[in-house]
């Protein structure tokens, strides 16, 4: 550090600059000199990409998708979960494909029949499980250290009507989410859907005017089940940072008490 302050023309050459020319976002330009003599930087290409991508998240941050997303993990850090969002997570779903009715469903299956298959038919007959990759809005468990007592919850934020009823056409989606947890909620404006058109398995929250300061209602709890998270998935929330409050209210009653505490 001593010989790269050393040889500074640029004004200060401290530890942030870097590491922003090590990580080959900006490049010393000694050939070219700015005001009184000193080295510039600028930019490179990498750099540029960088700033690009910031921005794009930026701008993601700012949707009425992620509003509404950020406004149900606060709700949700404030009653003391702990929540993750945009996981990626290997889910596994039914066999069965959507739309498709069997012969079972049409009431042509004849139990009967199945003694007269040999085992390799049989076993073909049943349709295996399917795995994908399920990206719940919002994942969150009960901040406890007794596995049975976790409850993962999914909330699936939506705010058009039209991406609620494609979400409702894929059976397979809402398959995968409910394998990977004991609740799982679709959260999204008032007017939107009644909660009739939601499967009965699944809970709905509805936000009552603007997301920042609106009120959420709980207008169906969803059904409860038994849930243990598979190792894939502990393996998943590990790799991954929760989310967390900008500011923790308990610390904010510690310090606010610390203050008062004249003893």
């Amino acid at each position: 550090m001593k010989i790269w302050a050393a040889g500074a023309c640029w004004p200060v050459r401290d530890g942030v600059e870097l590491d922003l020319v090590a990580a080959g976002w900006v490049a010393l330009t000694s050939a070219q000199t700015g005001h009184q003599g000193h080295e510039t930087l600028r930019l490179t290409e990498l750099g540029v990409h960088c700033l690009a991508e910031a921005r794009r998240l930026n701008r993601r941050a700012l949707s009425a998708h992620d509003a509404l997303a950020a406004r149900m993990t606060r709700e949700l850090l404030l009653a003391g979960r702990v929540v993750w969002r945009e996981l990626s997570l290997r889910a596994q779903g039914q066999g069965q494909g959507e739309g498709e009715a069997g012969a079972e469903a049409q009431g042509q299956h004849d139990p009967d029949a199945e003694f007269l298959l040999a085992p390799q038919t049989l076993a073909a007959a049943v349709p295996k499980p399917q795995w994908r990759v399920a990206r719940p809005d919002v994942f969150s468990v009960r901040n406890t250290s007794v596995e049975d007592y976790l409850q993962p919850v999914v909330h699936e934020i939506k705010v058009s009507r039209a991406d609620l009823l494609s979400d409702l056409r894929h059976a397979a989606k809402r398959d995968a989410y409910q394998w990977l947890c004991s609740e799982c909620y679709y959260v999204f404006p008032v007017g939107v859907a009644e909660a009739a058109e939601i499967p009965e398995a699944f809970g709905v929250w509805v936000l009552h005017g603007a997301v920042e300061d609106g009120r959420l209602e709980l207008l169906r709890p969803a059904r409860h089940k038994p849930c243990k998270l598979p190792f894939a998935v502990w393996l998943a929330l590990a790799k991954a940072t929760p989310a967390r409050l900008e500011e923790d209210p308990a610390q904010r009653q510690l310090a606010s008490s610390s203050e008062g505490d004249t003893t």
